[in-house]
């Protein structure tokens, strides 16, 4: 069991108890962030105690360093999120601290107690939906990757996608602090989402230039927002950029409650401006609206103000 030390007493110990109960003879360790050395030190003790199937028990961090072992170690592996803050506890991917996503193992399950999530921090939830809704605009570059660069294209993921995303904006109303009601309506969409990238080989149905934008965030001004958070935010401008109907995505994370601007993000507006401008430069191999050339610094800082980002 990979954890965390607040997760183990959240969620852990009962994992823990439930699989010796079993027969299972179970090993725990807890880790800090989703670093390079983290994933060593769960490898190394994954093989030393010749570990048949690992779990990830927490946040995104545990699930992630768990998830890529596994791939690593060829075990299988079984999710336990504590918290919905995006869509990476049902996905083939993981990222590691500094921006970088890298290929992980399919979960083998997911088990997620909505009686938990729901006692996490609201703002993990609101972005978790801020993740799912942020799909649209990744679609709509996938759609541009395909017709202009000749990339294989799923029907079925981006329509399990854009539907993961539909069910979530059409929810709005309904997602509020404090009721486990609003973990039922997240769930499913984050877990269809992360299924949408196992029906694709990629994470193309789920991460487009929205993703950039938020990955140049990371790089520019570190530990500032959620994921998923400036996910959401990117949408919002990208979507602009499509001619899509960019004020819904804005009208929508408002009614949840997760940050519409850079002042709710808490980033520097030049942050926002630059963060732009670097964007396409994030995944040169993944063409989006932002094209071989980016924007301009003039043309992002338009972008911005236009949509009530900055």
């Amino acid at each position: 069991i990979v954890t965390g030390n607040k997760t183990k007493k959240i969620a852990g110990k009962k994992v823990e108890s439930i699989l010796n109960d079993d027969g299972y003879n179970v090993h725990t360790i807890e880790i800090g962030a989703a670093t390079n050395e983290n994933v060593k030190k769960v490898k190394k003790t994954a093989k030393e105690i010749k570990a048949g199937f690992l779990l990830g028990v927490g946040g995104g961090s545990k699930i992630d360093v768990a998830k890529i072992c596994a791939k690593n170690l060829g075990k299988p592996f079984i999710s336990v999120p504590t918290s919905a803050s995006h869509d990476g506890i049902a996905s083939p991917k993981a990222s590691i601290k500094g921006g970088v996503s890298v290929d992980a193992v399919v979960p083998l399950g997911i088990i997620a107690d909505t009686s938990i999530i729901a006692k996490a921090p609201y703002r993990m939830l609101a972005s978790g939906c801020a993740d799912v809704i942020s799909n649209l605009t990744a679609v709509k570059d996938w759609v541009l990757g395909h017709k202009l660069r000749n990339e294989t294209f799923s029907t079925s993921a981006s329509t399990l996608s854009e539907m993961s995303a539909r069910v979530v904006m059409e929810n709005a109303d309904m997602i509020k602090p404090g009721l486990e009601e609003s973990v039922w309506i997240v769930i499913k969409p984050l877990i269809e989402s992360g299924a949408s990238m196992c029906i694709a080989g990629s994470s193309r149905p789920t991460s487009g230039s929205e993703h950039l934008f938020s990955h140049a965030l990371d790089r520019i001004a570190p530990n500032k927002a959620l994921h998923g958070e400036q996910c959401g935010v990117g949408a919002i401008m990208m979507m602009y950029l499509h001619d899509g109907d960019w004020e819904e995505i804005r009208y929508a994370l408002k009614k949840i409650g997760a940050p519409v601007n850079a002042k709710q993000l808490g980033i520097k507006k030049e942050d926002i401006v630059k963060a732009l401008v670097m964007a396409n430069r994030v995944r040169k191999d993944r063409y989006t609206i932002l094209g071989d050339n980016g924007l301009s610094a003039d043309a992002a800082e338009k972008l911005a103000k236009t949509t009530e980002v900055i």
